[in-house]
Parts: C-alpha cells; structure tokens; sequence
C-alpha cells in the first residue's frame, strides 16, 4: 500500500506518523452538509420502506441521557448535536464512500489520515490502531454460503471517537440491521454510549465467526462419514470437499485469531473505552472469540487428517486392486503353462493322445480352482 499520497480533506497527510496528532478542529463545521443531505425520520420510525437506510448508503443516530432521541437526521446536523451536549453520542455509518466523503469527515472528526487510508483500501488485516482522538478498527464479518458451502466474508472499518462511533462498510453486503437490532434490544445499556454501540458491533461479528465455524464442523462430520463410501467417485468427493473446508478454515482464521488481540486491546483500562460495567460483556465477547479460535484450529486439523486418511485409504484400496490383479495373473498362469508344455514338439507321455488331453484339462482346472480357493481364504479375491 502506498502511504505516501496525500488524502484530500483528511486529517493530516499520509507522511505523518501514527503518534503526530492530527489537525483537528475546534468545532466540527459545516463541511459535513457536503457528504449528505437528509430528512430527519421520527423516533419510532423508519426511513421509507427500506428499513432505515437512507440515500446515499449513509446512516446516523444519536443517544442522549441514555436514550434513542433522534436517527437517519442530516448528516450536517451531527455538529449541532455534538457541539451542544457532551453527552450526547452519534452514530454514523457508511457505505462503500468515495475518497472525497472519507476525506471530509476525517477533517471533521479529526481522523488520522493513515486510518482514513485504511478505511479506502480493502482487504485490511483484522487490527486495532490506537491514535491521538480516536481507535481505528477494522474487522470481518463471516457466513457460510448454504448453495456453495465457501466462506464469505465482508468488511467493515470503525473509527471510535470519545462520543462518535463511525462504521465503513466496504462492501454493501454487509447487512447492518442485525447490529442495530441488538442495539434496540438492549436498551438498558445505552447510556454507556460509544462502549454500548462498540459492544452490540462486536458480538454480531463474533457470533457470526462462531456460526461460520458450527457450520464448517457440521460439514467436516458429513465428509467424515463419506470417508469410507465405496461408491464409485467417493474418493474424489471428499478429496474436493477436503480442500475447500480447508481453504475455508485458513480464511476462517486470520478473521477470527486476530480478533482476540482486538477485543483483548479493549479491554485495557489505559484507552478508557470499555467502562468497568461494561467490562463483562466484553470479556464475554473474548470468551467467543477463544472458543471460536480453538474450535478451528482443532478443525483445521480434523481436515488434515481427514486429506491423510483419504490418501491412505487410496492407497489400501491401490493394494487390494493389486492383489486380485496378481492373483488372477497366477491363476491364468496356469493354464497358459500347462498348455505350453502339452504344446512341445517333443514327445512326452499322453503325446498325439487322448489321454494327453485328458491330463492337461485335469491339471488346468485343478490347479486353476487350487488357487482360487487359496485366494479367497487369504482376501485376495
């Protein structure tokens, strides 16, 4: 990534270091009117038949004394707002904007512009970035597609401010209505603010990650069973079915290992985001996000041995193909030195006879059926 071009509008430029604080002012100004023009919608309702989402891929809200007074108003209006009340908290989320939206509001919040840059470019790692006025956060969130059964995965980007929670949806997949649901359904933590809204963003992702992987495990347990199908093609569908749960489960995991220095970063008295009563529900949301780790790393190895396991039993069956290939060489090699001898030119006992004929047939089958039976006792047929 090129950390050397200048953002336009942005919060500094990307020469500047991660500890040079940002220019940021005073007030937040007018520049925001230049990222979206609004209709304020009612509290109780919602922005036409859409759900709530507003023109532009653009959403707010605000929460004063611990309550939702105001959402989808005018983006412009976000400095009244934060300007009149210190206690007063914002959300505003994004979706997939352009250089220019990202610019202005980094100028208007006081972003750094490396965090900016970050929020423009895709496939971030998933990280935490502690800067001068605000944390950066980009994680994933992850489902099984159930017509592919592949991992998808779609980002987002967080900037936390003191009494802003800004999200960056990379990609319009990314569904926000869960996470404002779980906001609406625990509304007796939401005069804890920024912690608050950070909290329900985080255990979405979690339990998403958490979903992913039951899902991976349910399908690792179906491909076990099909380990020892003998049907003809079985070899090659778990063959297949092995390296795309494996691909998966590495996908998987850089999501969700990183995250766990993430939420454990939190949790850290020194940032002073996570209040001490909001201390639980993000160590529970670390809980998850170990258990979700551990589980697939112990699939990442199921998957493994399941590829070891498949290979040997190629092998195996290789062998036991062998074997009656063999054996029936032996038997049909019989017959064929049987008659190559009655065939000589030479004279032997039984020549230019019937009784030749007699002995040869006797021995062939004889020896033929000899070794069949043999066979057949040993499991070679």
């Amino acid at each position: 990534m090129d950390r050397n071009r200048d953002l336009s509008g942005s919060a500094g430029t990307a020469k500047a270091s991660r500890n040079d604080p940002p220019a940021r002012p005073g007030h937040i100004h007018r520049g925001l009117a230049q990222v979206d023009m609004g209709v304020a919608t009612p509290l109780g309702g919602r922005a036409a038949a859409d759900g709530g989402q507003r023109e532009g891929g653009i959403r707010t809200r605000l929460y004063q004394d611990g309550s939702l007074v105001k959402e989808n108003f005018p983006v412009d209006e976000i400095s009244d707002h934060l300007g009149d009340d210190s206690d007063c908290v914002v959300w505003l989320d994004l979706c997939a904007p352009d250089r220019e939206q990202l610019g202005i509001i980094g100028t208007e919040f006081g972003l750094h512009a490396l965090a900016i840059e970050d929020a423009i470019h895709e496939t971030q790692r998933t990280k935490i970035d502690r800067y001068k006025t605000h944390l950066f956060l980009s994680a994933y969130s992850a489902r099984i597609d159930e017509g592919t059964g592949e991992l998808v995965s779609h980002e987002i980007a967080v900037f936390i401010t003191p009494h802003a929670l800004i999200t960056v949806r990379k990609d319009p997949a990314f569904d926000i209505e869960p996470v404002v649901e779980r906001w609406d359904a625990s509304d007796d933590l939401v005069h804890y603010g920024v912690s608050f809204l950070l909290y329900g963003l985080l255990d979405y992702l979690v339990d998403g990650h958490f979903r992913a992987v039951e899902s991976l495990d349910e399908a690792v347990e179906a491909t076990e069973d099909e380990l020892f199908d003998a049907r003809r093609g079985a070899i090659e569908n778990v063959q297949r079915k092995s390296f795309q749960l494996r691909k998966s489960l590495v996908l998987l995991r850089r999501i969700t290992l990183p995250m766990r220095e993430v939420v454990n970063s939190l949790l850290r008295q020194d940032l002073g985001i996570v209040p001490e009563p909001m201390a639980p529900y993000y160590r529970d949301v670390y809980d998850h996000v170990i258990r979700a780790t551990e589980w697939t790393e112990s699939l990442r190895d199921l998957v493994t041995t399941i590829v070891e396991t498949n290979l040997t039993e190629q092998g195996n069956r290789m062998n036991l193909i062998m074997k009656k290939v063999t054996s029936w060489a032996a038997i049909i090699a019989v017959p064929t030195a049987i008659t190559g001898w009655y065939g000589q030119n030479l004279p032997y006992p039984g020549f230019a006879k019937e009784s030749g004929l007699i002995t040869s047939a006797t021995l062939i089958a004889v020896f033929a059926v000899g070794l069949y039976v043999l066979f057949r006792r040993k499991d070679w047929l």
